[in-house]
């Protein structure tokens, strides 16, 4: 069962290793980047920051989206690690039974689009206009989404900080 999907530029560290994958008590994390899924330097460095008892995949969109929809993932506890706004909503669309979406750190190192500045909407939250929209059709998808950089945190509903910005 798909525990939380978070949106999290950087994908596997220490506050995912440690405090998260705690937190939720998951025993998969699944990271879903083609970048990453095709290089092997970026898979290392994402497999040597993960937790030793915690299994591990790194794949595409594709993959990841049949790994998610394969009825074996349902007796497992999954954390789910996506990098973009919009691979948040190529899951809620194309898998079923998505219930949590965490947004964790993004936008401050995320690759830039020309000279266009992200707006500021909360420390760890920096969106351009067009993710904003995408933020929008997300939130419209009647999932649970909330802004929550670690566990300790107070979950802010993403819904109150994209109208209240």
């Amino acid at each position: 069962m798909i525990k939380l999907i978070r949106l999290d530029e950087r994908l596997i560290h220490g506050q995912v290793a440690i405090r998260w994958s705690k937190h939720l008590g998951v025993d998969r994390i699944v990271v879903i980047d083609d970048e990453a899924a095709k290089n092997d330097l970026i898979k290392k460095s994402l497999m040597m920051a993960a937790p030793l008892d915690i299994k591990v995949a790194i794949v595409g969109m594709d993959d990841g989206i049949k790994m998610l929809a394969d009825p074996r993932a349902d007796s497992l506890g999954i954390m789910v690690l996506v990098k973009t706004p919009q691979n948040i909503l190529t899951l809620i669309n194309s898998v079923k039974g998505i219930k949590t979406v965490n947004i964790g750190n993004y936008g401050r190192v995320a690759i830039k689009t020309g000279t266009a500045v992200r707006k500021v909407f909360c420390p760890n939250l920096y969106l351009y206009d067009s993710e904003v929209l995408v933020i929008k059709k997300i939130l419209e998808t009647g999932v649970e989404c909330f802004y929550q950089v670690t566990p300790d945190d107070k979950p802010e509903p993403l819904k109150k900080i994209i109208e209240n910005s």
